[in-house]
């Protein structure tokens, strides 16, 4: 006996051969699909990565692989050159070895919460006119109620 006539389910003769073969790439497709969506977002996070890495401009203060912080002080096709330390010691890195732009995130961050108070004004400010509304009905209807009890 062959290994696939051992695999087959019991009563799958000659009629059941192309159903059989359809559950046994089910599998098979379906790795093929994870695979296809995991690779895809593993590109996505690196071209994100890449975008950050080449947007560095001078001035910007980095935080590398190694734990190194310090502020860019040249900029080149595949290094940097950055001050690190109250002496001011001067290392050259390569862009790849940039783990975070502290600078850019500190400045995503203030607008993060400038957007989150803008928010919350707005909100402040629906809820004390919806409030002006309510008193303002309440009185139209406190003066009809006077009016019928003459």
């Amino acid at each position: 006996m062959d290994f696939i006539t051992l695999m087959a389910p019991a009563g799958a003769g000659a009629e059941g051969g192309n159903g059989n073969m359809l559950t046994m790439m089910l599998p098979l497709i379906l790795i093929v699909g994870m695979m296809f969506f995991m690779n895809r977002s593993q590109k996505k996070k690196q071209k994100e990565e890449q975008e950050k890495r080449d947007s560095v401009q001078i001035g910007d203060e980095i935080t590398t692989i190694g734990g190194i912080i310090g502020r860019v002080v040249t900029v080149k096709e595949d290094t940097l050159i950055i001050e690190t330390g109250a002496d001011r010691n001067k290392m050259k890195i390569a862009k790849w070895a940039i783990s975070t732009n502290n600078t850019a995130n500190e400045k995503a961050e203030a607008e993060r919460q400038a957007a989150k108070e803008a928010a919350e004004a707005e909100k402040q400010k629906k809820m004390e006119e919806a409030a002006d509304k309510s008193k303002a009905k309440r009185k139209k209807s406190k003066k009809k109620d006077d009016t019928f009890d003459s």
